[in-house]
């Protein structure tokens, strides 16, 4: 039986229009004017008064992840459930390659977590712990035969993911040559590390340490330093995640205003979130807002810029950097010691309702929310346009979002497997209403979840279609 999806305003990269979608199994077969779809023949979802949007693609998640001698607390399972419950139809999440692992290793690794587990559609990256002739010829194995064509660096983290110049520029080189997109984690590790230990010898310990150690001059050096050894490698595609500070995104709009392959993602934590209000929280609560890059400080004007770059495009796309640890256990880790806390916030199920606020107070458009959660995420890592876009021929991943609904955001009600939240308490104008996966309805109107594990499909990514 095919759906029609009627009344509702299609919200898309051009703007916001009145028509009636089709679905006929898996993808959208036709849009139609309002009121001149089939009308025998099909079920009909009423989207009146309601916005009808591609499915979110969050394009930088971390299930499962080992750190800090933990897991993140998300499963596959449970945290592409949750996915589903905010919108998020599809997520390209991290395979992991250290030193002196063999990256085939790795990758069969995180199939094996992901295989059967998701409810949502998935992919992944290629983290490359250690770049070496093994690791960079299969660069070009996964591009060719994987459908993996993003691979991530660290400048951080010396000792577990780190890369030194050299290796990255070999790398970069290599991306060139693939056509591969390099996707960067760009904080100065080396001097991060010499300040958290002077922090640690002077006895400052609490969490908030955690940030003062991670100076916004530090993300803006190792921001220049990878465009520079990206323009070495002739203009590598290099993709920073995680950006947080302003001066690192001046350095990338620099080099975008000369015409360089270079990209950025922002996260709603950064676009919320501060030192002093979140990091800073009495006691050993800031625990629960350490990640990295982190959260900055509200008496500079980081947040009010990274909404501009939004809206300029020097930020192409909103991910969550979804990696939640429960505060009970985990992060109480660090306890005494703010570097022992593991990295990470959990928000999966949060970007399109936070992402939308930004809407309601007057900082994006429409169009704006659906580029910057859906549209570019698909284009920049390949999966356009099959994904992010409501379109004939592409997947029926759809959500119909009630700018009417109220969502208050808990951990007494969100879905993601961790004792806490990081927006505990945010009053969102706005509502995910329904949510479709290919053309099955995995949240109704009612709030009621119809998914299931194994619903979701591994994707092979071809090569971005982002590039200038």
């Amino acid at each position: 039986m095919s759906l029609l999806i009627t009344g509702g305003t299609v919200v898309g990269p051009t703007g916001p229009y009145a028509a009636d979608v089709l679905v006929d199994g898996e993808t959208i077969a036709a849009i139609f004017a309002p009121g001149t779809g089939p009308a025998d023949g099909v079920d009909v979802l009423d989207a009146s008064g309601k916005y009808v949007i591609p499915g979110g693609v969050d394009v930088h998640t971390h299930m499962e992840l080992p750190f800090g001698g933990t897991f993140a607390s998300d499963t596959f399972d449970t945290g592409t459930k949750a996915a589903a419950f905010g919108g998020t139809t599809t997520i390209v999440d991290f395979a992991v390659q250290r030193a002196g692992e063999v990256v085939g290793d790795g990758l069969a690794a995180w199939h094996a977590k992901a295989e059967g587990n998701c409810h949502v559609d998935y992919g992944f990256h290629m983290i490359i712990g250690g770049v070496d002739d093994e690791s960079l010829k299969a660069m070009d194995s996964l591009v060719a035969t994987e459908g993996i064509t993003s691979f991530k660096l660290f400048m951080a983290y010396p000792g577990v993911f780190y890369s030194d110049d050299g290796q990255i520029l070999r790398a970069m080189q290599k991306a060139r040559d693939n056509g591969a997109m390099i996707m960067m984690h760009a904080e100065n590790g080396i001097a991060i590390d010499v300040l958290i230990g002077q922090a640690l010898a002077r006895g400052e310990t609490d969490p908030i340490h955690h940030g003062l150690t991670r100076p916004a001059a530090l993300e803006a050096e190792a921001t220049s330093r990878a465009i520079a050894l990206a323009g070495v490698a002739a203009d590598c595609p290099l993709y920073i995640v995680h950006l947080s500070a302003s001066e690192a995104l001046a350095a990338v709009a620099t080099a975008r205003d000369a015409g360089r392959n270079v990209f950025a993602e922002t996260c709603p934590q950064y676009l919320y979130l501060t030192l002093e209000d979140q990091l800073g929280a009495p006691g050993f609560e800031g625990a629960k807002w350490v990640c990295s890059t982190p959260l900055r400080s509200k008496h500079e004007p980081h947040r009010a810029d990274l909404w501009r770059g939004l809206r300029t495009n020097d930020l192409a796309v909103v991910s969550t950097d979804h990696c939640p640890f429960c505060f009970k256990d985990q992060k109480e880790l660090g306890l005494g010691d703010f570097s022992k806390i593991p990295n990470g916030i959990g928000g999966v199920e949060h970007r399109v309702d936070l992402v939308y606020q930004g809407v309601v107070d007057g900082k994006l458009s429409l169009a704006r929310w659906v580029e910057t959660i859906a549209t570019t995420p698909a284009r920049m890592f390949g999966l356009y346009p099959r994904k992010g876009v409501i379109a004939p021929g592409s997947d029926a991943d759809i959500v119909v979002y009630d700018p009417a609904g109220r969502t208050t955001i808990s951990a007494a009600t969100h879905h993601m497997n961790m004792d806490h939240s990081a927006y505990e308490g945010f009053e969102i104008t706005g509502k995910v209403d329904t949510v479709l996966s290919r053309g099955t309805v995995l949240v109704s109107g009612d709030g009621a979840y119809h998914g299931r594990a194994g619903h979701g499909r591994y994707l092979r990514r071809g090569l971005s279609d982002y590039l200038l």
